[in-house]
């Protein structure tokens, strides 16, 4: 039986697959908070406090090489760049020993953010999803699979922009590892095939304009190319 809509059905987001014509669904976009020490301390917290998360629209995908415009309601958007993991198992209450048999494989993806807003909402006690759940709002690269990468546990991570040292850190010094951190959001949702988890930025992110060119990756899963052009 063919369905019928009420109004149009959007399309399925999809990210592409490296060294494939094939695409990668995806369903959720999951974000983990403060999962490096340095940018912890610059965000004002420190010590290993628990993982928490936040979530971005699927549609807010862009693919690598983009020209993302610059959001509205905002004159501090920022950068984050960050391991993410793509899903191609799901489950509920996995055991860390157990949570990489759900990985896919692995992407770069740049989490923005509207800083402002985000500043607001904090000092006002309100929640921030605005400040990160906007239009355009996750570059990604092509998904690596498994098979190529590997599970990157240690290895550069690194921005630019326009030619510019920003950030510069080591996947291994993660507070709390992708094992750990897919044990914990099991936790809390039931997790499904397609789901996108940015796993946290290290230190030095910083503002964005029109006309920036960002370039940033991790070694041995690939590198992000943006740029961020007017409304």
């Amino acid at each position: 039986m063919i369905e019928e809509y009420a109004v149009p059905a959007a399309s399925r987001p999809t990210v592409a697959v490296a060294g494939s014509k094939l695409r990668f669904p995806v369903r959720r976009i999951f974000c983990v908070g403060r999962n490096y020490p340095e940018h912890s301390r610059e965000m004002g917290f420190t010590g290993r406090a628990p993982p928490f998360f936040f979530s971005k629209p699927a549609d807010s995908v862009m693919p690598n090489g983009s020209a993302v415009p610059y959001p509205p309601r905002t004159a501090n958007l920022h950068h984050e760049i960050e391991l993410v993991v793509a899903l191609g198992r799901g489950g509920r209450d996995v055991a860390a020993g157990d949570a990489l048999g759900l990985v896919f494989g692995y992407a770069v993806g740049n989490d923005l953010t509207r800083r402002d807003v985000q500043a607001a909402a904090k000092d006002a006690g309100r929640p921030w999803d605005t400040a990160k759940g906007f239009d355009h709002a996750a570059p990604v690269t092509p998904v690596v699979p498994v098979a190529t990468c590997g599970h990157p546990a240690k290895g550069r991570i690194w921005l630019e922009v326009n030619g510019q040292p920003r950030q510069q850190g080591d996947l291994a010094d993660m507070i709390w590892s992708v094992p750990e951190v897919i044990a914990e959001l099991s936790t809390w949702f039931e997790l499904a095939p397609g789901d996108l988890i940015f796993t946290g930025t290290p230190a030095g992110v910083g503002p964005l304009k029109p006309g920036d060119r960002v370039r940033g990756g991790v070694d041995g899963v690939g590198v992000l190319e943006h740029t961020v052009v007017a409304p």
